[in-house]
């Protein structure tokens, strides 16, 4: 429940729609509360995930996929991946493998075969209802068969009918992609797990490709069923400075310079529940711009990469308006959370006085700060994050309705306006948030930041599209590998910190809100015959990131490709590409799939605004064309054998891991969070959330141990003293620091509670921003050493403000002794 010191007034006390199954109510347990089960109508049960409980036959093979590995060649801009997937059938009965998993937003499916013992049968590229009555023919024949259908951009199902009694099935699929570096540092992103989705539809109502969404999870904390691996070889034609796994442990061999082989370390053989991030960065910083070229039989592609100029100083900033939408469902319970609110500490502490803002934190309901955006004052800002403070996560994800909420704010006619959702994305309505968000921005940006390892990409990315602004994912922390930098002397690797942080990611992310690179782009061929260049017209440049523009041409590869447009501080900017100086080249070849990917992309967006009958046929025609995978063509293969005599197989739904670091609260196993209360945010239960016109009856009490209760509250014989306060900065004073201090003190002393009743010393470090905002907290040294009580005083500082100063002095160090007596 928020404070009554927050923001009470503009309760929406939202009534979610639809109750979720789950074994927590079934059952009557769950870990944090005491509950009685609520009656469910049968009839208006949603779409959503459930718990997976693994049956006591044995003849039943309920677990048919034992692998998926990746074998990926990046060369320059362009990475190849093959993916397999092995499933074997176990038990004894024939068996169909249905398995959701993810893909790259970007990704381009341009192939897929099934190999059985020692025949191999190479898929073919058909009208999606076409493949899907092929296969459903195939498998009631009794023919192995497999069928892969995209149910998002990013989310792929594989279909594999008929796997007999010890049989073991590999089925390949190929794609390509394109890296495109920021700030000078390219990423290479493998999806791995498909995050539990939020639905409020009835599963009734459900049409084909959303009945994924209800799909079996494992519970918090237990290892994925299947194996994982993934081997990366970087070859970049220039020497490589360093390169990075940041999400899995590694072995990286360096063949040369600008040859690496990346290895999977044996310890991360279930590591599948987190995207894999390999980062790597070349010398001098460079970035590999220019021109590629292909020449085909019957079609000629290229691909453009120019390179922006560097961003402007600080004193260009407009002042704007900042919208905040933060997630705090139920999936985003611990370690999402919490970086969501360290990240909205530093966004806050950024903001200057003369700029206004105003905070909406949504799960079932929303709950809103203010009516009208506030200016950034230090009690407003104090305002916010005791706000924040007060969430921990709980109920579904009701994004639209937040979104909604938001974009209808009463606006100021002068200044800009920029909005910022902090989520993971875990929704299944997609395409409808990306067509509110063009419908009713207005003249604003809307920025995106996903957190997690294994978020919705294809909404964070869509969002910030569909806003004009500006994508970014922050993982969790505790899993990265290493960072490896190769020596000039021997080219081999060496241990390096240069790593990407957070606090890096986070400073990034503030630049690209604050000012654009490049604005009013606009692009133009001369003697070079060009037609079916995409994009059709630029977007501002918010990131340090190439433009990039596709096309097909004809005739002789010469002439010139000229960019233009204005910098953040208004000089014009102009930059050429002579053709002549580029060869086309067979190693280019997937320049053909990557620009019917980036086509099919972008009548994907324009069908989601107003859906036509004659884009669906051009998305298929592409799809049939160029053999790529897309939302209206799948892969189908055949075997020619009758190997199932009967015909008869029982379907099996592969349970997935929930992504590392999210927890039971986003399927529903205990996820109740805040209900609705006076001054809360009305919220459902768990992911799929009930409204109380389902529920018959639902008693939900705390559990607490006579160990929290009698921890309740601080001992009354200690007392938490300040000492000496110590600043590296003139521009405060003991005096100011200590003011701050005594008047949160009875907010510190609660603290005491998780002491342990230890007495003892230690000292906080602080680190200020001008904004007198907690950028940074740490304990120096401390011989109290109790976890929870540090851990405690820390999160209470971090939200201190000690007033703004008229200097633009960037970094101030405090340092404050503190006494329990």
């Amino acid at each position: 429940m928020l404070s009554q010191s927050s923001c009470t007034a503009q309760n929406e006390a939202e009534t979610p729609e639809g109750l979720q199954e789950q074994n927590a109510l079934r059952s009557g347990k769950s870990d944090l509360y005491d509950i009685k089960p609520a009656l469910v109508d049968e009839n208006e049960r949603t779409l959503s995930p459930y718990f997976f409980i693994k049956s006591d036959d044995p003849e039943a093979e309920q677990l048919p996929l034992l692998s998926t590995s990746a074998d990926v060649k990046i060369a320059g801009v362009i990475a190849d991946v093959a993916v397999t997937q092995v499933y074997k059938n176990s038990g004894k009965k024939p068996i169909e493998a249905i398995y959701t998993f993810p893909a790259s937003t970007r990704a381009a499916v341009y192939g897929m075969k099934m190999t059985i013992g020692e025949r191999t049968i190479v898929a073919k590229i058909k009208e999606r209802q076409k493949a899907r009555e092929e296969y459903e023919k195939a498998k009631s024949e009794g023919k192995t068969a497999s069928l892969l259908e995209e149910q998002r951009p990013n989310v792929f199902q594989m279909n594999v009918a008929n796997i007999l009694p010890g049989d073991t099935i590999r089925v390949e699929l190929k794609y390509t992609e394109l890296l495109v570096p920021t700030d000078a540092v390219y990423e290479f992103v493998y999806p791995s797990v498909v995050g539990p989705r939020y639905s409020n539809r009835k599963a009734s109502d459900a049409g084909e490709r959303d009945k994924w969404v209800k799909t079996p999870y494992l519970k918090e904390g237990e290892a994925p069923t299947s194996e994982f691996d993934i081997a990366v070889e970087v070859s970049t034609g220039v020497p490589i400075d360093d390169i990075a796994c940041v999400s899995h442990k590694t072995a990286v061999r360096l063949e040369k310079k600008s040859l690496a082989e990346v290895s999977l370390d044996k310890s991360e053989k279930f590591g599948g529940n987190r995207d894999y991030i390999l980062r790597y960065r070349l010398a001098g910083n460079q970035i590999q711009s220019g021109l590629l070229l292909f020449e085909g039989e019957k079609e000629n592609f290229f691909l453009a990469t120019v390179q922006p100029p560097k961003r402007v100083t600080e004193k260009m900033i407009p002042n704007r308006e900042y919208i905040y939408i933060v997630d705090v469902s139920g999936s985003m319970f611990g370690q999402p959370i919490a970086i969501s609110k360290e990240l909205m500490k530093k966004l806050l502490g950024r903001l200057r006085p003369t700029e206004t803002f105003n905070l909406l934190l949504f799960s079932g309901g929303s709950k809103l700060l203010s009516e009208k955006s506030l200016p950034a004052t230090d009690k407003n800002i104090e305002k916010a994050f005791y706000a924040l403070e007060n969430e921990h996560g709980g109920g579904g994800t009701e994004l639209l309705r937040a979104l909604n909420r938001a974009l209808g704010l009463p606006k100021k006619e002068a200044g800009s306006r920029t909005f910022v959702v902090i989520t993971d994305g875990y929704v299944s309505f997609e395409v409808e948030t990306f067509e509110t968000i063009r419908k009713n921005l207005n003249k604003a940006n809307l920025f995106a930041v996903g957190i997690g390892n294994g978020v919705n990409r294809f909404l964070i990315e869509g969002m910030a599209r569909a806003g004009s602004g500006e994508p970014t994912v922050l993982e969790l922390p505790g899993h990265g590998g290493f960072s490896l930098r190769m020596t000039d002397e021997n080219q081999k690797p060496k241990e390096d910190s240069s790593d990407i942080k957070l606090e890096q990611k986070v400073d990034k992310f503030l630049e690209y809100i604050e000012f654009p690179v490049l604005t009013q782009l606009q692009y133009k061929f001369d003697d070079f015959e060009t037609y079916d260049v995409e994009p059709v017209s630029l977007p501002d440049v918010m990131a340090e990131r190439p433009v990039i523009l596709f096309g097909k041409w004809r005739g002789k590869a010469e002439g010139k490709i000229t960019l233009s447009g204005f910098t953040g501080d208004g000089e014009k900017y102009e930059h050429s590409l002579n053709v002549k100086k580029f060869k086309p080249s067979e190693k280019n070849a997937a320049l053909r799939y990557l620009w019917a990917r980036d086509r099919i992309a972008t009548l994907g967006d324009y069908n989601a605004l107003s859906e036509s009958d004659e884009r669906t046929k051009e998305i298929t025609e592409l799809g049939l064309t160029y053999n790529l995978l897309t939302k209206y063509t799948s892969f189908v293969a055949i075997d020619s054998e009758v190997r199932n005599k009967t015909g008869e197989s029982e379907s099996v739904t592969q349970p997935l891991p929930l992504p590392d670091g999210v927890s039971d609260y986003a399927v529903g196993g205990g996820g109740f969070g805040n209900l609705m209360g006076s001054g809360g945010i009305g919220r459902g239960v768990g992911m799929g959330g009930a409204g109380a016109r389902q529920m018959k009856s639902l008693s939900i009490a705390p559990k607490i141990s006579a160990d929290e209760s009698e921890a309740a509250s601080p001992a009354p014989e200690l007392t938490l003293a300040i000492g000496k306060i110590s600043l590296n900065t003139t521009e405060r004073t003991e005096a100011d620091i200590k003011k701050v201090l005594e008047k949160n003190l009875n907010m510190l002393q609660s603290c005491l509670a998780q002491s342990g009743g230890k007495r003892g010393k230690l000292t906080v470090t602080l680190v200020l921003n001008p904004n007198g905002a907690v950028v940074k907290a740490v304990i120096k040294k401390s011989d109290v050493k109790e976890k929870r009580f540090e851990l405690c005083l820390l999160t209470k500082m971090r939200r201190m403000l000690f007033g703004s100063l008229s200097s633009s002095e960037a970094i101030q160090t405090v340092e404050v002794a503190f006494e329990i007596k």
